[in-house]
């Protein structure tokens, strides 16, 4: 009987030391449950049961981040809404400035109306510097840590291109207001909506312009390696080739600033009818101020079309020589302003002394769209805001909105898909400067005809209208 005694001690005595030294040794552990059993027959026979369950250590493992935003606007002070933008190089910077300006005019105005559903709205910007991993970065940030419910903005399609893909991932509501690539909204994504054209919209009105043009034959487009210059040259040499235009596609990365190995390989070649940048941003000045101190454009055999931001005052700085350049302006023109226009334009000017950019109209439209989205659906719920938001019918400073192709009326085989959740009336109109340091509201309108303000589709190198 003492040896049977002195073995169970024994057996206890070792099972507490396990316990003790694993308590000591490991820093974060599971305890279960000790259970010993110990029957004794005979004297000097013992048959014993113990059971001991194992002590495990356990990686400790923060579970996944998600979206923490809240559903219901009783449980937050503010309603915070994510803001990408580009608001420093590779990205252009005036435009994100210009579209964070926007945007700070409309929450301003919404919160002197009271916010939504009662509640202020707050903006959270975030600098993506068009690149696609801060576009991801930005989402990630917006979604996991700041708790927005919804996101509206950004201006390059690099990094549009990728914050769709979090959108879709973590069901959180976005208007796209300056993003162009067909993907955008052709992924088909219950979360995105877009106010800006697609590419392929873009590349119909250029081809639109270009076939009113006489004698054009060939075209070089210079652009950038990025989700929209790539496959918006494309998409533009293919419709030219359908009106029997020729092409020629230079790229570059973006950030370069030095052109002039492209310049002198267009140069070497046939002399082209028209140069076209669809370089974007702070980049696009660098081409055009090379291309025309090396005498490739504007000239008499050449046109020059410059990029969209032509358009800033800050043109004429980078590019003193782009007299008699045209460039695309998608959006308004001064006469085509309604209420919400001027109302928007009389605060822009406190900034920026001229007629709003599409990009600030669109950066202003998409904050409002959104707004109204979340004060229609009643709720924080994304499920609600995406129903309201299929469901807009608001005249805001580009126009009446509204997305004809959603969950209740499917895109129809015979339009693209990127016509989900796309508004379908975006202006895009074609100006011309014929006065160095021109401003651009009084550069001449060259089409659509029906806006023409000099009665021509382009003014000749040199000459006055």
């Amino acid at each position: 009987m003492f040896r049977t005694k002195r073995y169970i001690y024994a057996l206890l005595i070792l099972v507490v030391a396990a316990l003790i030294f694993a308590a000591c040794a490991t820093p974060e552990v599971i305890e279960k449950e000790v259970i010993v059993t110990v029957e004794v027959e005979k004297e000097v026979e013992v048959e014993k049961e113990v059971v001991v369950t194992e002590i495990v250590e356990v990686e400790a493992e923060a579970p996944p981040v998600g979206r923490c935003a809240p559903m219901d606007a009783a449980d937050v002070e503010v309603i915070k809404i994510g803001v990408p933008l580009p608001m420093s190089a590779p990205g252009a910077v005036g435009g994100g400035l210009a579209m964070q300006y926007a945007v700070n005019i409309a929450v301003d105005q919404l919160n002197a109306d009271g916010g939504v559903l009662g509640k202020p709205v707050q903006p959270v910007f975030y600098d993506t510097a068009s690149l696609p991993e801060r576009g991801t970065a930005a989402m990630e940030y917006f979604i996991t840590q700041e708790c927005v419910v919804a996101v509206v903005g950004e201006y390059h399609s690099s990094a549009g291109v990728a914050e769709k893909e979090v959108a879709h991932k973590y069901h959180i509501p976005t208007v796209f207001a300056e993003t162009w690539n067909d993907t955008i909204t052709g992924a088909g994504y219950a979360e995105v909506f877009r106010i800006a054209p697609a590419s392929s919209m873009v590349a119909a009105a250029d081809v639109n312009y270009i076939s009113n043009l006489e004698g054009i034959e060939f075209v070089v487009i210079v652009t950038e390696n990025t989700d929209y210059g790539l496959p918006a040259a494309d998409q533009t040499a293919e419709a030219l080739a359908t009106i029997g235009i020729e092409t020629e596609i230079y790229s570059a990365d973006k950030g370069v600033a030095d052109y002039s190995a492209i310049i002198t390989r267009i140069q070497a070649g046939p002399v082209p009818d028209i140069v076209m940048t669809l370089t974007t941003g702070e980049d696009s000045y660098n081409f055009e101020n090379q291309a025309i101190e090396a005498g490739l454009m504007p000239t008499a055999d050449t046109i020059c079309i410059a990029n969209q931001v032509a358009i800033q005052p800050a043109f004429w700085d980078a590019v003193p020589g782009g007299n008699y350049c045209s460039f695309r302006k998608v959006g308004l023109v001064p006469a085509l302003a309604n209420e919400v226009t001027q109302t928007f334009e009389a605060e822009y000017r406190k900034r920026f002394d001229i007629f709003p950019e599409s990009y600030a109209l669109e950066a202003y439209d998409a904050m409002m769209i959104m707004a109204n989205a979340i004060e229609n659906a009643g709720s924080l719920d994304p499920d609600a805001i995406i129903t309201a938001l299929e469901a807009t019918d608001i005249t805001l400073a580009q126009g009446r909105y509204y997305f004809p192709y959603g969950s209740d009326n499917p895109v129809p085989d015979d339009e693209p898909d990127w016509m989900w959740h796309q508004w379908p009336d975006p202006a895009v109109l074609f100006i011309q400067y014929f006065e160095e340091g021109q401003s651009a509201t009084d550069a001449a309108v060259i089409f659509p005809e029906v806006y023409q303000t000099h009665d021509t589709f382009l003014i000749p190198f040199g000459e006055t209208p």
